[in-house]
């Protein structure tokens, strides 16, 4: 381990991670962020169902060769293959699981009964780790036997769909991939070490889980509260026409055909400075505009000037122009353009893996930074099953058990 692994509050921390996809596998990317170190468990065969993608069109060839889908959640982790439906290889876990202080994981409730996963049984076994699970719906209702994804319980059933998809349109806006379920990991993590902070602190770890329902509904919560209040009413719209605040979550389109934003809630206290940067002195003391309460009765005309300013210039130049702008603003950014802002860069937002495949990849730090400094890790995704022998080596296993594991298929 080096010195900076050593120094990250996770350090000497292992957590044992049986889990696919992306949701409950980003939370053990984060921890491993933070210093924890990540054994993720995989079937001998097929292993996490993820690294089937790249085969399957969703990551193509043009992705020079790096399964991105693999990389983001999985970064800095080791790999075992083990079958846990073998006896033997069930046990082989809990002798790893003798070692680790916590247990994360995204099976479904009749598998884990049937593979002795739960966590009565794993707790009955192991009363020091804390149990963690991700689920679609949560542990309660008919539906928590049921699986999910973000894009149907966080997405979609949460409210955030509809929510963001304008009324008249005839179609419903499209949600990232991963959006919920990275967010959902993040969200995982904090309340592992929660937990560890219990149980370092002599209480019983608690069994942990987040549900992409529940984080849905609480990343809508404002409007999730709202409805309520306004339910049989009609709730006040978001009309970009019609702004109480021109300068308050406004877009305004360039010369380009991109767009900026401005968020100056307090409109009174910047709307002299945002003039003088528009070249526009002589709105400072328009009548029409000249305080908040003039700009709110003749919102429509100060969004029409507000337009045509923006639309004489492109985004360059009006990045370069509004750098000293006192309010808040940002340009709209792509993704691409996203690696080379200079924000970006100077945090380490985005550091860099060398993949298994060779590839040097740079991927999306976890936000949380410890002493000013961005999460670098340790090491790309491993490959399917690539720590094993070293893993089962250092739990304590012997060679010659190893090799018995293997003939017989519980481990690869």
């Amino acid at each position: 381990m080096t010195d900076a692994a050593a120094a990250l509050p996770l350090s000497g921390i292992t957590v044992v991670e049986a889990a696919a996809w992306t949701f409950v596998p980003s939370s053990g990317a984060v921890l491993a962020d933070w210093g924890a170190d990540v054994i993720k468990i995989e079937h001998p065969q097929t292993g996490d169902p993820q690294r089937g993608l790249i085969s399957s069109g969703l990551v193509t060839g043009d992705a020079g060769g790096a399964n991105y889908l693999i990389e983001q959640p999985n970064r800095g982790k080791r790999s075992v293959g083990i079958d846990l439906a073998n006896p033997d290889g069930r046990a082989a876990l809990d002798f790893l699981l003798e070692h680790a202080d916590v247990f994360v994981t995204s099976f479904l409730p009749r598998v884990r009964e049937k593979l002795g996963l739960d966590p009565a049984t794993i707790r009955a076994r192991h009363p020091h780790l804390v149990y963690a699970l991700g689920t679609g719906q949560g542990t309660r209702g008919e539906e928590a036997g049921k699986g999910g994804y973000d894009g149907s319980s966080y997405f979609a059933r949460s409210g955030i769909a509809d929510a963001l998809t304008p009324h008249d349109s005839p179609h419903l806006v499209d949600q990232p991939s991963g959006f919920g379920d990275l967010m959902g990991g993040l969200t995982l993590a904090g309340g592992i070490t929660a937990a560890l902070l219990a149980r370092e602190r002599g209480q019983q770890p608690p069994v942990v889980d987040v549900s992409l329902l529940g984080l849905g509904l609480w990343n809508l919560g404002f409007p999730v509260v709202a409805a309520k209040l306004y339910e049989g009413k009609a709730m006040p719209a978001h009309d970009p026409d019609n702004l109480p605040n021109p300068i308050a979550r406004g877009y305004y389109q360039t010369a380009d055909k991109r767009h900026l934003t401005l968020i100056m809630l307090e409109s009174d206290r910047f709307w002299p400075d945002l003039c003088e940067h528009l070249d526009r002195p002589d709105l400072i003391d328009d009548p029409r505009f000249h305080n908040a309460e003039a700009r709110r009765a003749n919102n429509r005309d100060c969004i029409a000037v507000l337009r045509d300013i923006f639309a004489a210039r492109t985004l360059a130049d009006w990045t370069t122009r509004l750098r000293t702008l006192k309010g808040v603003w940002s340009p709209v950014r792509t993704a691409l353009e996203a690696h080379d802002d200079p924000q970006v860069i100077a945090n380490g937002y985005l550091p860099t893996v060398d993949t298994a495949e060779g590839v040097t990849l740079a991927v999306a730090a976890n936000p949380v930074r410890f002493n000013e400094t961005a999460a670098v890790p340790r090491a790309g995704a491993p490959t399917h099953g690539q720590h094993t022998e070293e893993v089962l080596l250092d739990a304590g296993l012997d060679w010659d058990e190893l090799e018995r594991l293997k003939e017989i298929g519980a481990i690869t």
